[in-house]
């Protein structure tokens, strides 16, 4: 039987508007300025890239993938090369930490510069009808565990239609590092609830995977596809350890992945960053998936 005009317009008040789409520019490893002034760096690049975005869309936001400062992400190493480039942005940034973070005792330089938006390591945050969930891949022991614990209660307080997790080093990778299993049981905790999408740099390239669960099977009904974006300025490294599921690798660009977070599903753009003469703003890898 359909639908009265009224009944219609009460059901539509009950559940409220739809959630607007959302984009989040993203990368990892990011300033390095030890051989260059940060205004001709790679970080430079991206962050022009970004900023144009950014520009054209007051909603949109920026997630950072770890390593966002080189060499051991000191105070003076954020204040001198980060603030300069992706620090334009600073208030529209959600960070995550990466092992040369870590290199700084505490990560204070880190948690110094990003202040209560770096929460304690882990943080989650709602973003149109996503819950996007931050988490540290350089913790051990019993700091890993009390993350742990506070991701599976987060994931079961915060049920969501549609989630985005971020952290460092990729379960996942085809690039230079050894394979690394650190995040396995978040990504298995994730799994469970049904998350979307993980997206973490370390490797300084980009990687596409496939749908995959928690020990490498492709599941294109339930699985999370793993971006891996180590471009955001740092030198390049080379693919070493070729990964099954792996759909797309790139080396030879320094980009951010966009991502338009809807709510139903995500597009996904590689937009390559204009550095010496290269194209700017390029989209070399393009899809989009459904949220489960």
């Amino acid at each position: 039987m359909p639908l009265t005009r009224r009944a219609l317009c009460l059901l539509l008040a009950v559940a409220g508007p739809a959630a607007a789409d959302v984009t989040v520019y993203a990368a990892g490893d990011i300033a390095d300025c030890r051989r260059v002034a940060p205004a001709y760096s790679r970080a430079a690049a991206t962050a022009e890239l970004v900023a144009a975005g950014l520009a054209n869309d007051p909603a949109a936001a920026v997630l950072t993938l770890g390593d966002n400062v080189y060499e051991r992400g000191t105070a003076q190493e954020f204040a001198s090369c980060y603030a300069p480039t992706w620090g334009r942005f600073k208030q529209r940034t959600y960070p995550s930490p990466g092992n040369h973070e870590h290199a700084t005792s505490g990560a204070s330089g880190y948690f110094g510069y990003f202040g209560t938006a770096a929460g304690p390591g882990h943080y989650a945050f709602t973003l149109g009808s996503w819950r996007l969930i931050s988490l540290d891949s350089s913790v051990s022991g019993a700091a890993r565990a009390r993350q742990l614990a506070w991701l599976k209660q987060e994931l079961e307080q915060h049920p969501s239609h549609c989630t985005l997790a971020y952290w460092h080093h990729p379960l996942y990778s085809s690039g230079g590092h050894p394979h690394n299993t650190v995040m396995q049981e978040a990504w298995r905790l994730l799994y469970r609830a049904g998350a979307e999408l993980v997206l973490s740099g370390h490797d300084h390239d980009y990687e596409r995977f496939a749908p995959q669960d928690a020990d490498g099977r492709v599941d294109r009904a339930r699985g999370i596809r793993q971006f891996v974006v180590g471009t955001g300025g740092a030198y390049s490294t080379p693919f070493l350890f070729s990964q099954p599921n792996s759909e797309m690798r790139d080396g030879d660009r320094t980009g951010v992945l966009k991502l338009v977070l809807g709510e139903q599903g995500y597009t996904w753009e590689f937009l390559e960053a204009s550095y010496d003469g290269f194209p700017n703003g390029q989209a070399p890898d393009r899809g989009a998936g459904p949220c489960h």
